[in-house]
């Protein structure tokens, strides 16, 4: 009977450090993810914002190839920028179709993120669930049986 309890328990934490908390590690990444995407549209559009309020015709920036290796680059013309619409593509856009492009994205990766924050919530309770059960079938197994005293 005590094998069967221990061996009960030991699947059960199985499943919680394999699978269960591999599940909820992957959608708090993936969220994350999600708001670092968030970050960076919206400091593009603060951007947008400052070339519109200042005027700007042209500028110089630095851009990051990759890994932190950046190099100048000068933009002739500001009247247009192109934006990573997902996917892998870019788009042409004019400074205000960019803004409200960044808008309509930012609001559809809240829902993506929202989703997330819900998935992981469901996780942890479904963690705290089964560890709650592995407590009680440890305290039945430990709880004595039931002596019949003939007082």
């Amino acid at each position: 009977m005590e094998d069967n309890i221990q061996q009960k328990l030991a699947r059960y934490e199985s499943f919680v450090n394999d699978g269960l908390r591999k599940d909820l590690k992957d959608a708090l990444d993936a969220r994350d993810a999600i708001y670092d995407q968030i970050s960076e549209y919206l400091k593009l559009a603060k951007d947008i914002e400052v070339i519109k309020d200042n005027g700007l015709k042209e500028m110089k920036t630095q851009v990051d190839l990759g890994s932190n290796f950046y190099v100048q680059a000068k933009i002739p013309d500001t009247k247009h920028i192109f934006v990573n619409i997902g996917f892998g593509f870019h788009a042409e856009l004019t400074l205000d179709e960019a803004l409200v492009f960044i808008t309509k994205k930012e609001a559809h990766l809240q829902k993506k993120a929202e989703n997330y924050t819900e998935k992981s919530s469901q996780i942890r309770a479904h963690i705290k669930l089964v560890l709650e059960a592995m407590a009680e079938i440890m305290k039945l197994g430990t709880t004595p049986a039931p002596r019949n005293l003939n007082l």
